[in-house]
């Protein structure tokens, strides 16, 4: 890694991302670094997440989500999961060139990628180096699937594009939203954009076509549980089609940041959100095994599971699951292949 003397400013860009009411970009305080990746893509076999690939060009992530379950990995690049996690970030300068070498493998079969498998790809230096914009050209170019989970409003910039990979191949856009409440958000998600401005941003992709999602995401019990119906109806209201919710995982180093800062910011519930949280996976404050990760078990995560549930069909979500269509990728060629 190659660390940026004077790494760039992620607010200054043509494109505007943080977007809180008036108020201020964050203090920067950030140190960037710059690498050339071996692979673009990072294959999954986990039965807790619903793809194979994903592609990530940042490793950290500015957003700063206590609960963020990507933190660890910090750790294997030499830097802390707390705030290093969050103003270190990794950027990966080659990214688009080893999406095409993927690309043009006979063995690649055109499968769907995930944008976000692991950090957020329209995190605020994504303004300046523009790697997942070009990355999805190219998959426009190859019309290769690609589905995005993204908390940042700057997706928007990309509108025309994603709504291009809708009609030529499959795109689809979920925002991660884990509050309906802008004030509780800002405390666990200090750097996020607002979930009220989420939801206008969701509207405005369904506007232009491309097909969107919300992702209840993460349930942490005590805190954000009763929320999720009103999460539902807001995303819905702004064109949400599909949805899902995950409970909170607090992997590794995850859990030490997480617990902090829960008290920092909740310091009346915190106990209560520990005990409720400890009820669901069976005594412990983190469950590891595959199948388990992402949900709980017991009475109280049966009730939210009901609770959104109910919403999901009240309001009209498509719940069907099935094979997904044939792929659409397409290698293009010279105009003289034509002759």
């Amino acid at each position: 890694m190659r660390r940026v003397q004077n790494p760039p400013n992620p607010f200054e860009s043509d494109h505007v991302e943080w977007d809180a009411d008036g108020e201020p970009p964050p203090d920067l305080l950030l140190e960037v670094y710059e690498e050339e990746a071996k692979s673009a893509l990072a294959e999954n076999d986990s039965p807790d997440v619903g793809f194979r690939w994903s592609l990530n060009p940042y490793r950290g992530c500015y957003h700063a989500c206590a609960y963020c379950y990507a933190r660890s990995s910090h750790q294997y690049l030499g830097f802390g999961a707390g705030t290093d996690f969050e103003r270190k970030i990794v950027v990966k300068t080659n990214v688009a060139a080893r999406l095409r070498e993927t690309f043009e493998k006979k063995s690649w079969r055109g499968e769907t990628i995930a944008f976000s498998g692991n950090t957020d790809c329209y995190q605020p230096l994504e303004a300046r180096y523009a790697l997942t914009r070009t990355c999805l050209e190219l998959c426009l170019e190859y019309r290769n699937p690609v589905g995005i989970i993204t908390k940042s409003a700057l997706v928007k910039r990309d509108v025309e594009l994603l709504a291009a990979l809708a009609r030529e191949a499959r795109s689809s856009v979920t925002m991660s939203i884990a509050w309906s409440d802008d004030d509780d958000a800002r405390r666990l998600e200090p750097t996020v954009t607002p979930p009220s401005v989420r939801f206008e941003v969701m509207r405005r992709l369904h506007e232009a076509g491309v097909p969107v999602g919300v992702g209840v995401a993460p349930v942490i019990p005590g805190l954000n549980d009763m929320q999720i119906p009103a999460i539902l109806e807001r995303a819905r209201e702004s064109g949400a089609r599909h949805a899902f919710m995950t409970l909170i995982r607090l992997s590794g180093q995850t859990l030490p940041v997480f617990d902090e800062r829960l008290g920092e910011a909740f310091p009346q519930r915190a106990d209560k959100v520990r005990n409720a949280i400890r009820e669901m996976r069976g005594g412990e404050m983190n469950d590891t095994r595959f199948g388990a990760r992402m949900s709980g078990s017991g009475a109280r995560w049966k009730a939210i599971e009901q609770l959104f549930d109910t919403h999901v069909k009240r309001l009209g979500y498509d719940t069907r699951r099935g094979e997904p269509p044939p792929t659409t990728f397409r290698r293009p060629r010279a105009q003289l292949d034509l002759f």
